[in-house]
């Protein structure tokens, strides 16, 4: 009776385990959802910049070949600035040697492109820091060498005194700026309606001023300054007192390759650091027998902060010794004894109140 009655159970429960199954079946069961690739990190993209420059022997510098004191094409063929000199600097840290550089003049508008396309390797071209700039250009900026601000100047003559008294000029703008941008931007803000008139080049731009083409023409203050250091009447123009904008300028390099946007970063910041130090090209030999473990470090005498750079450890040496520190750069192009006669202002060290600071070298 028990084996009957255990046998009749395992019947119902096998019968309701089929109904179960036969119900099911009527609902199709939801598709498996589709398999998902596994997320991985990006990957690391290895430094070959370096190696690059190495294998070919020099260094290739995107610069301006139109602005004195910056970027500018000597009579006699050779290149000489203020950025002429952070290339040298670079081919001095790499090569123990400044004059291991092909320098390319660009326009504003083909630099970026020059430089995604790895053509250059560096861009040392008065080019301004912005977010966009920063993303969208597969590029990155170095820390700023040079602060500056937009202005606007006009002919002595002219009887005008501020921008607000710019209302139906035509203004020269060179294309592929942030100089375009902040002129229409600024000009907005303040009501002036004007015609910009706008051209390729540096040079056209300043030429069509020049010509009475246009009212006034706009750029970087330090660019304003150099060019009217060539101008047939320098004394016949004036620049307007406002300053339309903050323009950090500095070298930018290709996104993808940190070491070399390391070699970049600290190679300005070697010069930064000799002038705070004190060291000049002319008494940095005298420094090699310090005890200042800071100064050792930089010079090479102790540590291997050369070779975390991938370089030897007198870089930091070379490129003061062969090309100088902040301030002699600075000098020689830009200050008080040169044609455009700047005061350095923002771009002073911090120990003297200016914006300058490198982070330590150890």
């Amino acid at each position: 009776m028990v084996r009957k009655s255990f046998i009749m159970l395992a019947l119902l429960l096998v019968l309701a385990l089929t109904l179960a199954a036969c119900g099911q079946a009527t609902t199709p069961a939801p598709a498996p959802a589709p398999e998902q690739p596994a997320v991985s990190e990006p990957a690391q993209v290895a430094g070959n910049t370096l190696a690059t420059i190495k294998a070919r022997g020099k260094l290739i510098c995107g610069v301006n070949q139109a602005v004195p004191g910056f970027g500018f094409l000597q009579s006699d063929g050779s290149f000489a600035g203020f950025d002429i000199d952070f290339c040298k600097a670079l081919s001095a840290a790499i090569f123990g040697d400044p004059n291991m550089v092909e320098y390319r003049p660009l326009t504003a508008s083909e630099r970026f492109t020059t430089l995604q396309a790895g053509e250059i390797d560096v861009l040392i071209r008065n080019t301004t820091w912005t977010l966009t700039r920063d993303t969208e250009l597969g590029g990155n900026f170095v820390h700023t060498t040079f602060y500056d601000g937009q202005g606007i100047q006009v002919p002595v003559d002219s009887g005008i005194n501020s921008i607000t008294e710019l209302g139906g000029t035509a203004i020269c703008v060179q294309q592929g700026t942030t100089t375009e941008l902040n002129l229409a931007d600024q000009m907005a803000a303040v009501g002036v309606q004007y015609t910009p008139v706008v051209f390729e080049t540096a040079d056209e731009t300043v030429n069509a001023y020049l010509e009475g083409r246009c009212d006034a023409w706009t750029t970087d203050m330090s660019g304003i300054v150099a060019r009217q250091s060539i101008f047939p009447d320098p004394t016949a123009h004036k620049i307007l007192p406002e300053v339309l904008s903050k323009e950090p300028l500095g070298p930018m390099v290709r996104h993808g390759d940190d070491q070399w946007f390391d070699i970049v970063q600290w190679t300005v910041f070697a010069t930064f650091q000799a002038e705070e130090f004190g060291i000049t090209s002319q008494n940095i030999d005298t420094f090699m027998s310090t005890e200042n473990p800071n100064i050792r470090q930089m010079l090479g005498l102790e540590g291997e902060m050369g070779v975390k750079l991938g370089l030897s450890n007198d870089w930091a040496y070379n490129i003061v010794k062969l090309v100088g520190n902040y301030a002699e750069i600075f000098n020689r192009n830009l200050g008080p004894d040169t044609p455009l006669g700047l005061a350095r202002g923002l771009n002073a060290s911090w120990v003297d109140g200016g914006l300058l600071y490198a982070p330590p070298i150890r």
